[in-house]
């Protein structure tokens, strides 16, 4: 499948929106789990995080980006400077692995009949161009791994790979950095 990446500006918002439907794709969240503190996304989860999220890009803060086929956007990936993100600062879990800057990328959406078939590999690269046209010299992803034993042979169910699949991130040449869990991985891409 040929897919085209592009960051989320003002112009690109309506494909955003139709993307996420009315529901912001997970549940209201519409992409501002990690970049609230947990206190104001749960006052705002819905509308309000819409409202967040459409200011962001119609300010042309690139939120985010979204891939593209020929019918239109099938898949979103929510990345940026790591200090962008408040509540993955905040994490406990999630912990900066040492004091480099980092762009991190939290959160990926693809279109159900467009999932399988490479969308998060192409956010995924696309990132990683942007965010070094941009300067950035690491890129940090959080990824689910399927294959540890106590994953394998499991398929995804519901949301559960929302920060991505380490496959994914192997594939495109992040490399393990560090465990957050059992089965959630910290990996990196440095740009040389």
């Amino acid at each position: 499948m040929e897919l085209e990446v592009y960051p989320v500006t003002a112009e690109r918002w309506p494909d955003l929106e139709a993307l996420f439907g009315p529901k912001g794709a997970y549940a209201g969240c519409w992409c501002m789990f990690w970049r609230l503190e947990r206190g104001e996304f749960k006052q705002l989860k819905g509308e309000g995080t819409r409202a967040v999220l459409q200011e962001m890009a119609c300010d042309n803060k690139v939120p985010g980006f979204l891939a593209y086929d020929e019918s239109g956007a099938i898949g979103w990936c929510s990345a940026g400077p790591r200090e962008q993100y408040a509540a993955l600062e905040n994490s406990r879990i999630l912990k900066r692995v040492d004091d480099q800057p980092v762009w991190s990328v939290v959160c990926f959406y693809v279109a159900k009949n467009a999932r399988s078939q490479g969308v998060m590999y192409a956010l995924l690269r696309g990132v990683v161009a942007y965010a070094g046209q941009q300067g950035a010299r690491i890129i940090e992803g959080y990824p689910i791994d399927m294959q540890t034993p106590k994953l394998a042979g499991q398929k995804l169910t519901s949301y559960a790979g929302y920060m991505g699949v380490a496959s994914v991130f192997r594939d495109v040449g992040f490399v393990e950095v560090g465990r957050a869990s059992e089965t959630q991985l910290i990996m990196r891409y440095t740009i040389s």
